[in-house]
């Protein structure tokens, strides 16, 4: 994140009040009568934040995410928007020393506001998407002690919800540049106040005679990518009254271990800058040889360097400086042959795109930095590469794009434009945009400043399911014209006059990235704006694999479902909304589900979808409660992303270049379309992704029972070999294939053999299937996926009965700790026995090379009643002796069970101790965790190492808890006693 000379950051100590509850006007709040603290009609207000979440924060209103309580709190409709207008107060100190300036900065307000200092009245323009930075230096107090107040407008066309909702309710909110969903969505309730506040950072900067406004870097390459180039340009303004003599620095740094700087570059240039002048200045491009690149998430390492820009001026000394971290990398794109999506590379590597759509983190916007991290580390843990965020939402924040550049998540962001709200819906919504064009242009060019120093950056959208205005449009095109080094053929050309081109491509707004005027063309979709997107319900499985699934290269938006666990419910809604859905029997044999009030609020998406997929959670049997509802809803949420993703990848080229799911997470506590839930909780999903989305990855096609091992990566695997193994029921071993001495070509899929035990004499109506990809030469798994199955025609209710098998677990462990944060690193071993391997037997055979993806020599199939799993162990059995060789710092807990098999989809969770103290029902959990695995299974023998890492509150000692299909009511693992 760029980063300024003496910044404060002014996120404490601000009160609120309603305005019509204030008596006293601006002036007199910042001079004779300030505020003396929450004292009503004041109260402690959350800065950045929005009103509706300052009254949330001292429960003036209840909490809108709780049950159907959003209901009770009276909408901006029916109000007017005086009773959201709001006055903010806050003091801070400053005090300048001869010749310095103080800024005061807004990262962004909605939707407009006037800002009084000392008793000076600033009135700012309109806006959300726009930041404000303000001279004060003649409005400071001497003495340092300055008092600030700011009465904060809602937008202008709060809009009305009509009665049946919609998306984005009246459409109204589309006359303004703000967000738009908060008139509601499918997805999302109304938000009451239209997320009126100051919602982001608020600031004070102090400089010298000269300030640094918006560098822009960019980087270029030659030799192959061993020669890379930084160019940079920033404007400076001099705001003293005589000519300043300036030395201009810019110094590259990287590091090379923790807190270990080694200095790339650095570099002085002398200029003059003209009293109350502002000019734009460009180095000299900087050279660096073998530069280490950033890469996207899976295809390499993350790679930045610290840019630092400062300038001295003669006879004062520094007078500002600015950093930001920089990745070198170059991101292109252009519309594959092939299969018509768009494809990204990048440092000319293609990249298959697989990641998900995103509103925002809060619907209230109580936006934070460790809140980002936890949200993109969730989005790179499940081996995601890009987010695309929703026209809808924001223009994230830099603190968002800070850990995208960190985790390696490419970014599409888009700007205020849906479908919904500028063009269609009910009622038909107006398709020329916000009223006025020009500062909807003003906040996208300021947008572009605010964000383009990022890698993780990767173009620019207009609009959602829409294309802005023709003159938006026009102007974007124009503002976002790429600089000829990286544009792509027939693509992204000048559109009318334009200047000269400028030979240096940080001199361009941008110049390095490909704006696409909306997310259904170019490319995307059938790349013509046709409604192409989607489906966005519940799929069996295998139908993602089949030719008539998709027939577009690249699918911008397709959606499932996404229940949370037990727990959430519980804690995010009363006690009736604990009620499952009534299962409806239709006269064709479907079901429909109907969900009570509460989820329906919640905008549930139901598990069947009558005339074409039968009730997936019904397959495992009638749900008797909550706990069991929500648990078989994981089994279904696992199976369906995996496939959704396996699908996919299964056409990697060959159909498609790239799939986001909408939506990877919810602003709030929904109940559709997520991998975790607002309280920060994973679903099965989230591990179905992270399983399927791996850059190496064997897997099984469900339509044709291929298994095809995905190899995503720029490297060539040799000396590689699959085993399959089927486990039914009973604990039993009755299929096992040994795939040998293979070679996987980089960026193929690759098809290798049937997975015959369906056509099997006398198969298990149902069963688990175990591949494993691994290296011959170690025995390192490279890629491991578990399957449960059902026979064509059958389901899954013979699992029912099995949770009464006790399956043996040993739980090695080991705990470091520091501070409030620890780490737990887990072997978990399923103790139970298989059948003697003398009963082995093998059929050898030859195989030749298969595909363009795939070359090989043996093969060796077993099909029988039961075989050894010694063999298939062996390497697990070293692993786990390394492990536990510091014996002093491990805990052994063992699980009885005298039953033979596989110990099916166990998780962990992290709870409060019992020596904590809480309320009866109150939701124990320590959330967010970060598990290397969860949802997982063992076959007999099998050891699967796991590392948990959390932070606890102050004072709140952790316990691991162990679930699974066969350890109904958990075992505790860890706890400090």
């Amino acid at each position: 994140m760029a980063e300024q000379r003496r910044k404060t950051t002014l996120d404490a100590g601000w009160v609120a009040a309603r305005s019509g509850e204030v008596e006293f006007t601006g002036t007199q709040l910042t001079t004779t009568h300030p505020p003396t603290g929450p004292t009503s009609p004041w109260m402690e207000a959350l800065v950045p934040g929005t009103v509706l979440g300052t009254l949330v924060k001292n429960k003036v209103v209840p909490d809108p995410f709780y049950g159907l309580q959003n209901e009770h709190i009276i909408d901006i409709a029916d109000s007017g928007r005086d009773y959201y207008t709001f006055w903010f107060f806050t003091t801070f100190h400053c005090k300048l020393s001869s010749n310095e300036y103080c800024d005061l900065n807004f990262r962004g307000i909605n939707y407009s506001a006037d800002v009084y200092l000392n008793g000076h009245e600033i009135v700012l323009p309109k806006g959300m998407f726009r930041r404000h930075s303000l001279d004060v230096t003649d409005m400071l107090h001497p003495d340092g002690t300055n008092l600030l107040a700011v009465l904060v407008h809602p937008p202008d066309h709060p809009g009305r919800i009509p009665p049946e909702g919609g998306q984005g309710g009246d459409h109204e909110i589309g006359k303004d540049v703000a967000t738009q969903y908060v008139e509601g969505w499918d997805w999302m309730a109304p938000i009451r106040d239209r997320n009126t506040g100051i919602w982001d950072e608020v600031s004070i900067s102090v400089t010298g005679p000269v300030k640094i406004i918006d560098p822009h870097l960019v980087s270029t390459f030659s030799d192959d990518y061993k020669t890379a180039y930084l160019h940079t340009t920033t404007e400076l303004e001099n705001r003293s009254a005589l000519t300043a003599e300036c030395s201009l620095n810019v110094q590259v740094t990287a590091e090379i271990e923790d807190s270990i700087c080694l200095v790339e570059h650095l570099k002085t240039q002398n200029l003059s800058i003209p009293a109350k002048s502002r000019v734009q200045y460009t180095f000299p491009e900087a050279v660096f040889s073998k530069p280490n690149l950033w890469w996207p998430n899976g295809m390499g390492k993350q790679s930045l360097y610290n840019v630092i820009i400062s300038i001295d001026v003669k006879g004062f000394g520094e007078s500002d400086s600015w950093a930001h971290h920089f990745g070198f990398r170059k991101i292109e794109s252009h519309i594959d042959d092939a299969t018509g999506g768009r494809l990204f590379k990048v440092n000319g590597e293609p990249i298959f795109i697989r990641g998900g759509n995103w509103i925002l983190s809060d619907g209230l916007l109580r936006l934070s930095e460790k809140r980002y991290n936890t949200d993109i580390k969730f989005h790179a843990d499940m081996n995601f590469n890009m987010i695309r965020c929703w026209g809808g939402g924001l223009a994230e924040r830099p603190e968002f794009y800070h850990y995208c550049d960190f985790y390696g998540l490419l970014v599409w962001q888009e700007f205020w434009i849906t479908g919904d709200v500028d063009g269609r819906g009910d009622p038909v919504s107006n398709p020329n945009g916000p009223l006025d064009h020009d500062l909807f242009l003003f906040c996208a060019r300021d947008t572009v400043k605010l964000l383009r120093n990022h890698p993780s950056l990767a173009l620019w959208v207009g609009g959602n399911e829409q294309i802005p205005p023709e003159d938006i449009n026009t102007a974007l095109k124009t503002d976002f014209r790429l600089h000829p080094y990286f544009e792509s053929v027939g693509e992204n050309k000048p559109v009318g006059d334009l200047s000269p081109t400028l030979t240096d491509p940080s001199q361009y707004l941008d110049g390095t990235r490909i704006y696409i005027q909306g997310s259904m063309w170019d490319g995307f979709a059938d790349g013509k704006g046709n409604f192409t997107d989607g489906p966005y319900e519940i799929q069996n499985p295998e139908d993602f694999f089949k030719d008539y699934f998709y027939n577009y290269g690249f699918n911008p938006e397709v959606g499932s479902v996404g229940m949370p666990v037990a727990a959430t419910i519980r804690a995010t809604m009363p006690s009736e909304g604990w009620q499952i859905p009534l299962f409806k029997k239709l006269r064709d044999g479907y079901v429909e589900e109907v969900p009570n009030p509460i989820w329906e609020y919640h905008k549930y998406i139901p598990y069947s979808k009558p005339t074409k997929v039968h009730d997936q959670i019904q397959l495992y049997g009638a749900a008797i409660d909550l706990d069991d509802f929500c648990l078989k809803a994981q089994l279904v949420n696992y199976i369906q992303y995996r496939a959704l993703l396996e699908g996919w990848t299964s056409r990697m080229w060959s159909k498609y270049t790239g799939v986001l799911i909408w939506k990877t997470q919810n602003p709030w506590t929904g109940l559709r379309g997520q991998f975790y839930d607002h309280l920060l909780d994973q679903t099965a999903g989230f591990y179905g992704c992270r399983c399927a989305a791996e850059p190496i990855h064997v897997q099984l096609n469900l339509d044709t029972y291929l298994i095809e091992v995905v190899n995503t990566t720029s490297a060539e695997l040799s000396n590689v070999a699959i085993e399959a193994s089927v486990w039914d029921l009973e604990g039993t071993r009755p299929y096992h294939t040994v795939h040998e001495n293979l070679s996987l070509l980089p960026k193929k899929v690759a098809p290798i053999a049937e997975m015959k035990y369906p056509k099997s004499k006398n198969p298990k109506p149902v069963y688990f299937l175990l591949l494993k990809l691994y290296n011959m030469s170690d025995y390192s798994t490279i890629s491991r996926n578990f399957y449960w199955l059902h026979l064509s025609g059958e389901d899954y209710k013979l699992l029912e009965p099995y949770r009464e098998k006790k399956i043996p677990l040993e739980i090695t462990s080991k705990v470091v700790m520091d501070k409030s944060s620890y780490n737990i690193q887990m072997h978990v071993t399923n103790k139970s026995k298989g059948p003697d391997s003398s009963s082995s037997t093998f059929e050898y055979s030859s195989t030749a090379r298969l595909s363009v993806g795939f070359y090989g020599t043996d093969s060796r199939e077993t099909l029988h009643g039961g075989v050894g799993i010694e063999q298939e162990t062996d390497w697990f059995k070293r692993i786990h002796r390394c492990f536990a060789g510091k014996s002093d710092d491990l805990k052994v807990t063992e699980i009885k069970g005298s039953d033979v098999g596989v110990a099916f989809f166990l998780h962990f969770s992290v709870h409060t101790s019992k020596n904590h103290v809480y309320k009866e029902g109150e939701d124990t959990r320590i959330l967010p965790v970060h598990y290397s695995d969860n949802y997982f299974s063992l076959v007999p023998g099998e050891t699967m190492p796991i590392n948990i890492s959390f932070e606890v509150p102050q004072g709140v000692t952790p316990r691991v808890f162990l679930n699974g299909w066969n350890y109904d009511g958990g075992q505790i693992i860890y706890e400090i006693v």
